[in-house]
């Protein structure tokens, strides 16, 4: 009996990766990079992917399964999402606090709908010492339960809303599926606002304005394209009333990724947790609420869109070191005949604003430094010989395009300025133009695998997102075709890159619909657009 062997090798890949990398590393000089991936892209995108990571010293292994450690390469990035949400959210009213780790089981299960959402992922601490817990307690897998009884003793009239609340934190999912990092782990960081209202249109548009900072996180800083819109009914929170979701696509692997999610939550969690108030004419009112996250995954979206056969490929905004400095040391010129030079370079950029290093270690040839600001992504490297010192200038050479340009020592910190902006909207445009170039408009179900097949996302016409059955219909019936057109009967079921197809969003953005569409699945009169897609 034939298994769907590709999805089980993939998502096993990290882990083999993990051992292959672990065993090139006892041939490696300790403090010393490996200057070269192991894996093609294009070739075997887990092992790529996990190669990128830890070879550009973003991510090591930690032996608790879906556990890992950012290193500081990695966690400087998730600061500057952290810095620009911030400087964001205290615009519109946003204030930050923190909540306990802990939450108890009658909390927990106090929304029946949310909890089984979350059922199967939840930890729970039973022992303390050599002793059993009276009671157990969960470890957060959100925080809705833990936040919302502080909501009901703070709540008590209009004047106390809107109340805007945003915690940046840790949360553990136990997932069954198989883990990589940055992506789905069992442990990570992430950003959750919680919002409450006295009106539902004031909490709908909570909800797009933390939706709009998402975008603008993927956009602006990550150069990730991504679609804005409603989840459908079986996709939504789990106890929510309505989800919004920005959709990002990955090349070569062709599949899409949840990039972050907004939720209007209506009044269900306020009338749990007696979320109540006085209204202006004195009646007692249920508040409406919102909750809306950003996590670590950003940051492996981000790698898998941009990162090539050499390493990362960093967007200037999000990158820890935008211009690193690297002189040419030979027998004509020593580290301390180019050391003045490169220090006066040095502080020309950090004057104008610009992330920079010069990198003056001796111990290391300059290919050997190349190599290494190359795959750990620098968008800019400058490097300094003896013929530059002559002519006051120095090479750029730029890490996405791979264009080389000697450019004036006068004024160039204003110059690199311009330069990592026009990086930024580069790398967007590249990537945009990827997406688009995979998105395709389909209205016979005939062509639906078929075009899944070619790493595509899929717009088809759809009967609404209420329609549960068919939606399920449409992944059952797109996972027996695929596997069927491969040789394969089944799937691993803790795959976490399943060949069946799921609703993505319903784009905010409708394409025109002809009265008369019939929906692809159904065959019912069509009311919407929908993006389907293999997702991670």
């Amino acid at each position: 009996k034939k298994t769907a062997k590709p999805a089980a090798a993939a998502a096993a890949a990290p882990a083999k990766a993990q051992t292959k990398n672990k065993e090139n590393k006892k041939n490696v000089k300790k403090g010393d990079t490996l200057l070269a991936l192991q894996w093609k892209k294009e070739q075997n995108f887990p092992m790529w992917y996990s190669d990128v990571i830890t070879l550009s010293e973003m991510i090591s292994y930690y032996d608790i399964s879906g556990c890992y450690i950012l290193r500081p390469w990695s966690y400087k990035m998730w600061e500057l999402i952290q810095d620009f949400l911030n400087v964001e959210m205290r615009a519109i009213d946003v204030e930050n606090c923190y909540f306990p780790l802990f939450v108890t089981q009658e909390r927990l299960e106090k929304e029946k709908d949310h909890v089984e959402g979350f059922a199967a992922e939840v930890a729970w601490v039973t022992r303390s010492g050599d002793g059993e817990l009276a009671k157990p307690i969960a470890v957060r897998p959100t925080s809705e339960t833990i936040m919302y009884p502080a909501f009901s003793d703070w709540i008590k009239s209009h004047r106390d809303l809107p109340l805007k609340l945003n915690q940046w934190s840790n949360v553990v999912r136990w997932e069954f599926k198989y883990p990589t990092p940055f992506l789905r782990s069992r442990e990570f960081l992430w950003q959750e606002g919680h919002t409450a209202h006295a009106t539902h249109k004031e909490s709908d548009v909570m909800v797009l304005q933390a939706l709009e900072l998402y975008r603008r996180v993927y956009e602006e800083l990550l150069a990730v394209p991504v679609i804005p819109g409603y989840k459908t009914e079986e996709e939504k929170f789990a106890g929510g009333m309505q989800t919004t979701t920005v959709e990002a696509y990955v090349p070569i692997s062709g599949r899409a990724i949840q990039g972050a999610t907004s939720h209007n939550l209506g009044q269900n969690f306020g009338k749990m947790f007696d979320i109540t108030f006085q209204d202006q004419e004195g009646k007692t009112a249920t508040a409406w609420q919102t909750s809306w996250g950003l996590t670590t995954r950003t940051i492996g979206v981000m790698v898998m869109v941009h990162g090539d056969n050499t390493g990362l490929v960093l967007p200037p905004r999000i990158s820890p070191l935008q211009c690193v400095i690297v002189p040419i040391i030979s027998k004509k010129l020593s580290m301390e005949d180019v050391s003045e030079y490169c220090s006066a370079l040095l502080k020309d950029l950090v004057a104008a604003g610009i992330r920079a290093k010069f990198d003056d270690r001796t111990m290391y040839n300059p290919g050997w430094k190349y190599s290494h600001w190359e795959q750990k992504g620098v968008p800019i490297r400058i490097e300094v010989g003896p013929r530059d010192i002559e002519t006051k200038q120095a090479r750029c050479v730029i890490r996405y395009s791979g264009e080389k340009v000697d450019m004036p020592v006068a004024g160039l910190g204003a110059a690199l300025v311009t330069k990592l902006d026009e990086i930024q909207k580069g790398m967007f445009a590249k990537a945009l133009t990827y997406r688009d170039d995979h998105l395709v408009h389909v209205t016979d179900w005939k062509d639906f695998v078929p075009e899944l097949e070619k790493h595509n996302l899929v717009m088809t016409p759809w009967c609404g997102g209420e329609h549960k059955d068919w939606e399920e219909w449409v992944k059952n019936k797109s996972r027996e075709e695929s596997l069927a057109s491969r040789g394969e009967e089944e799937e691993d079921a803790r795959t976490a890159t399943s060949v069946a197809a799921k609703t993505l969003c319903i784009p905010f953005k409708q394409p025109d619909l002809p009265a008369g569409t019939k929906c692809i699945a159904s065959g019912m009169d069509a009311t919407c657009w929908v993006l389907w897609g293999r997702s991670y």
